[in-house]
């Protein structure tokens, strides 16, 4: 049985994940809502959701190499110290009414370029958060959903609370609370040794060399290659779903703020029960099935229950059943990386397949904000909720997709052994 001591790095990084993803939950409420409401135009909204995620995308993209190298512990902690002096500055900023459009896209920008390496490192600490806790992986991975899916909970529903109650810079003080107690609690409870550095000769690489060495492993994964294609697709119409379509149905619908949080809270609620399930028994279930069922059912049902309008009741059971089916989605990928990605790669590896996977998060709030201005909501809504239906659909039809379970319970692979230099020519002596 682990002891106590060695299952405080699982514990405190997942405390640090909870904290700085509800502080991403909350500003996910409060900035769109704030955008929409004092300018009244979903573009301007969709404008200020590519700022954040350009930046995190791109940023996140080129850190992998740099948190194998330096030590992702240390690069948790500027992320979230960086994340909350940008958002404090905001709030800052507003309550001396010296924040107009342009300052608010260059400080959320810098919150998302922060956020993208941070998230990363608490990511790719993981797999030795539960080797020292001796921990499943998939259990492991199953915990980290967990946490994933409470902040999913409890970050809309204190930001529509508060949005409702003080406004939405208010709540975007809780993101900054949030975003400082988890630069505290990875310094305090992760042990110094966490997220080892690279070794001596493979710091000497160059940048790009070992940025090069993530990209020709992934390639090489046909797998993980197709995840990043069916997960990228989705994300596009997930983000425009959350920062543009739900909030304009909002405003239309008349339910406003507090329903939009309603629904994420309810739909993040089942979700940690379905992060639950998926820790104890995902290790005896078949990837492959459960997760296509999975994302059928927490995807496209959302766009389709707002476009018919239902009545409230309905669209909370809508949310209530995605959001306990997609409780199995992040365990069941999360398992699959870490049982195919060598450990010394997993930095460069995982920052290449998470910001090709979030390459169109950035466009989605300003492809839908252009959709709802060309040829309205409703419209939209049918149609990213089919083009859901059929990429989850048919990409499940595909080969590697089998080949989900098969190194399950393997554990990391070792890397290649790098080439062993030319030996050094013999010299000869010659007779005279």
């Amino acid at each position: 049985m682990a002891s106590r001591e060695s299952l405080r790095p699982m514990a405190g990084l997942l405390a640090a994940m909870t904290v700085s993803l509800t502080a991403t939950r909350v500003s996910a409420i409060a900035l769109p809502w704030f955008v929409l409401t004092t300018t009244g135009s979903p573009a301007r909204t969709g404008m200020v959701a590519f700022a954040e995620m350009a930046p995190y995308v791109l940023v996140k993209a080129l850190a992998g190499p740099l948190a194998d190298r330096a030590g992702p512990r240390r690069i948790s902690w500027i992320g979230d110290v960086v994340s909350a002096a940008a958002a404090g500055a905001v709030v800052l900023l507003h309550a001396l009414d010296l924040l107009p459009l342009g300052a608010l896209i260059a400080l959320v920008a810098v919150v998302g370029a922060a956020r993208g390496p941070g998230d990363l490192a608490k990511e790719i600490m993981i797999p030795e958060a539960a080797e020292r806790g001796r921990v499943p992986l998939e259990r492991a991975t199953g915990l980290m959903g967990v946490t994933e899916r409470l902040a999913q909970t409890v970050g809309p529903a204190a930001g529509g609370a508060v949005v409702a109650l003080l406004g939405p810079l208010a709540s975007l003080g809780i993101s900054v609370t949030c975003f400082a107690l988890g630069s505290v609690i990875v310094a305090w409870a992760l042990p110094r040794g966490m997220g080892r550095r690279a070794p001596a000769q493979e710091a000497e690489e160059g940048y790009w060399r070992r940025f090069g060495q993530g990209f020709t492993f992934l390639r090489g994964e046909p797998l993980l290659l197709s995840v990043v294609v069916m997960v990228g697709i989705t994300n596009l119409l997930d983000a425009a779903f959350g920062q543009v379509l739900v909030f304009v149905w909002a405003r239309e619908s008349g339910h406003g703020a507090a329903v939009v949080g309603l629904n994420s809270s309810v739909m993040g609620l089942t979700a940690v029960g379905g992060s639950l399930v998926a820790a104890a028994v995902a290790h005896r279930m078949r990837r492959r099935p459960v997760f296509f069922v999975a994302f059928l059912l927490a995807g496209p049902t959302r766009f389709l229950v707002l476009a018919v309008d239902a009545p409230v009741w309905a669209m909370v059971a809508v949310f209530a059943v995605g959001g306990f089916a997609g409780g199995f989605l992040n365990p069941i990928l999360g398992a699959i990386s870490y049982e195919r990605v060598p450990r010394s790669l997993l930095g460069r590896v995982n920052a290449l397949k998470d910001s090709l996977a979030w390459a169109g998060i950035p466009l989605g709030g300003l492809v839908g904000g252009a959709l709802v201005a060309a040829v309205g909501l409703t419209p939209v809504l049918l149609a990213g909720g089919a083009v859901y239906a059929l990429t989850t659909s048919l990409t499940g039809l595909r080969p590697e997709w089998r080949q989900m379970d098969r190194l399950r319970g393997q554990g990391p692979p070792v890397p290649p052994a790098p080439p062993a230099p030319p030996a050094p020519p013999v010299r000869r002596l010659r007779r005279s």
